[in-house]
């Protein structure tokens, strides 16, 4: 077997790092919930004279940057799915199994949630709004929601969440490749946010949705590592007593 089937020791994890700067810009968030960012923001996307989003009717946004690219991330997800189930018949992806399963993990968690919540929060979407064409009242992640027989789900962001799940990635690479690893995080961080603002172009989130979602999906994916493969104690108890043996 490779050195690099072997599974690695964990690199140490900075959780006042990891933990610290997620909780900070949800406190930021909360704070912006005393201004108006998210509906300024949202004007530089709407055209008064068309009164509609710029976006709303993109061929390019819609169809590929929004369906086809999800069903990019759908089929990456699909293959994890199999790579996992393989590591158990497959003497080559056997040491890679709790990799796989972290990933698999990492992805479902960081996709499924998102569709409950916006449920439960019931957070109109600005192309709903009164101020750009639609018949609903604007409110608040935090304040009350208006009576209404549509209730709003766009809170959090569902596409923004397709390409933050791949947050997943910088943590089943960071042992193993970290260099990789690190690439995977700006892919990640990149994918989400393009795919962020594509939807606040074509009138779907505010950028407070978006935002949230990179936090959530960020903490699922250190959540999954964190109790998948995250081991350093093991580890260091498990050098010393190899140490006679090889003496």
């Amino acid at each position: 077997m490779s050195s690099s089937a072997v599974r690695p020791t964990p690199r140490p994890l900075n959780l006042w790092l990891c933990l610290g700067i997620p909780v900070a810009a949800a406190v930021i968030l909360v704070l912006l919930e005393l201004t108006d960012l998210d509906m300024d923001l949202a004007q530089l996307f709407y055209d008064p004279a068309a009164g509609d989003f710029i976006g709303r009717h993109s061929y390019f946004l819609e169809n590929i940057l929004h369906d086809r690219a999800k069903q990019v991330v759908i089929a990456f997800s699909v293959f994890a799915i199999l790579g996992f189930l393989g590591a158990f018949f497959i003497e080559r992806l056997k040491p890679f199994k709790r990799e796989l399963g972290c990933l698999v993990l990492s992805l479902g968690l960081a996709t499924s949630f998102v569709t409950p919540m916006k449920a439960v929060t019931a957070v109109q979407c600005p192309w709903s709004l009164e101020q750009f064409g639609g018949h609903e009242t604007y409110s608040k992640l935090l304040s009350h929601r208006p009576d209404t027989d549509k209730p709003g789900r766009c809170w959090p962001g569902g596409h923004a969440a397709t390409g933050f799940t791949l947050f997943a990635l910088f943590f089943v690479l960071r042992d193993r490749r970290p260099r990789l690893a690190r690439q995977a995080f700006i892919f990640a961080f990149a994918l989400g946010s393009v795919f962020s603002v594509s939807r606040m172009m074509q009138g779907a989130h505010f950028f407070s949705h978006n935002v949230w979602t990179a936090i959530f999906c960020w903490l699922i994916c250190l959540g999954s590592y964190y109790w998948v493969l995250y081991r350093p104690a093991i580890r260091a108890e498990a050098a010393p007593a190899a140490q006679p043996a090889n003496a």
